[in-house]
């Protein structure tokens, strides 16, 4: 099993000389965004590991909230961790365990962790593919010319023209080798708590999570929001590209034009997912542009997803008013984010929450907006479930699903969350 890891864009690391370099009927493959460990090559994943059974690999999207807890019962009993990462506690429970079929070692060491996850594992001849009882990560499964995929989101189907056949479902393990597929659910069965920040930002608006449309979800916010808290405006202007569908709805349910006064620049990455604050900053001026012609002397309704530190929020209205907006008023398709997530979203900290630490006024004031609205949680929740309790929103009301094991260690010594990483 050969492994190739590397830091910075898919497509400078893997050009098609290394590409030529992985040969075989397996693979497996990982974009990191980091929520536990620091953001260096050394948590890079797939994670692998040579053990008694044979190689192992390993790719994880989500949080374990107790990996520090079974890091350090692990550490005591001699095992050498390579990483900082939270994902490299399956593996080396995996390596301890005496169960012997690959489903059945994958099954025991899962039901030791706690907390998101959607993980592929591969060995050289089998590859599984499990998420959380509760489901809070997507994970979808496709098909092409005989070959099975498993994917965190189906857009990924579309672009390579592959059969989306479902998504894996909440505590489900999919075992895929040359006999053909199989489906294991070795858990009790739980409520599930799909993570809604994925239809609010994370996502895709051409996928389909959750048994919904991201970009219908996304664009039934924005419609609920100018229900719940119009503007008295010339225009609407979303943020791109995240804001970009509720703030169609918004300017849909409201007739109020719509217009693209904000021009994103493709090259910088999200600001809001930048490790340390001095590139979210910097990020800020280099991501987004307005149009002058567009906005000058016009009372602007800005419609973003969300809100997080407001780092961004505070400088998009000063470059409206530079460009000469009358007015710049903000309405946000989410509700206020009082909570640190622990579960795969990097808002770890209640001080770096905005609207944890001022209240609305407060906010305003600080973002410098003739006025501010948030949607309403249970409005949100009316939009998004139908009726149907299914979603996660411990980022805005602190009721966590799963118990957070780790949060009661020396933070000092748990390296976990962006405690190391924002500034």
């Amino acid at each position: 099993m050969r492994l190739e890891v590397g830091m910075g864009l898919v497509a400078d690391i893997f050009d098609p000389l290394r590409i030529l370099k992985l040969p075989g009927p397996l693979a497996i493959g990982h974009n990191r965004y980091s929520t536990a460990g620091k953001s260096e090559l050394v948590n890079a994943q797939p994670c692998m590991i040579n053990y008694a059974a044979g190689s192992l690999a390993l790719a994880h999207n989500g949080n374990l909230v107790n990996a520090q807890t079974i890091r350090k019962k692990l550490g005591s009993k001699g095992a050498i961790f390579q990483s900082t990462n939270d994902s490299e506690v399956i593996v080396h429970l995996m390596a301890q365990s005496k169960a012997e079929t690959f489903v059945d070692r994958a099954a025991e060491a899962l039901k030791q962790v706690s907390g998101a996850y959607s993980l592929v594992l591969m060995t050289k001849t089998e590859l599984l593919a499990a998420r959380d009882p509760h489901g809070f990560r997507p994970l979808c499964l496709g098909k092409l010319d005989g070959s099975y995929i498993v994917a965190s989101e189906t857009c990924v189907m579309d672009l390579i023209e592959a059969e989306f056949i479902r998504e894996v479902e909440p505590g489900e393990l999919i075992l895929i080798n040359d006999q053909g597929i199989q489906s294991f659910f070795p858990f009790n069965k739980v409520e599930t708590k799909y993570c809604v920040f994925e239809h609010i930002y994370f996502a895709r608006p051409d996928s389909f999570m959750f048994g919904e449309h991201v970009y219908m979800a996304r664009k039934a916010m924005g419609r609920a929001m100018a229900q719940e808290s119009p503007a008295d405006v010339d225009l609407i202007v979303p943020v791109p590209d995240s804001g970009v569908v509720s703030a169609m709805g918004f300017a849909e349910e409201s007739g109020i034009p719509f217009e693209m006064g904000l021009i994103r620049n493709h090259y910088v990455g999200r600001t809001f997912i930048e490790p340390q604050s001095q590139i979210r900053h910097f990020g800020v001026k280099l991501k987004l542009n307005a149009v002058k012609k567009i906005i000058a002397g016009k009372r602007v309704a800005i419609i973003d997803d969300s809100i997080v530190r407001g780092t961004t929020s505070r400088k998009i209205v000063k470059m409206l008013r530079d460009a000469g907006a009358k007015e710049v008023h903000l309405r946000i398709s989410a509700p206020p984010i009082l909570h640190p997530c622990f579960y795969g979203i990097d808002t770890p900290n209640k001080e770096e929450l905005i609207a944890h630490t001022n209240n609305l006024e407060e906010t305003r004031l600080y973002l410098a907006a003739d006025s501010l609205a948030y949607l309403g949680l249970e409005k949100m929740m009316e939009v998004l479930e139908n009726g149907k309790k299914k979603f996660c929103s411990a980022c805005f009301d602190g009721n966590y699903p799963v118990p957070i094991t780790d949060k009661k260690l020396d933070t000092n010594q748990m390296g976990l969350f962006a405690n190391e990483n924002s500034q």
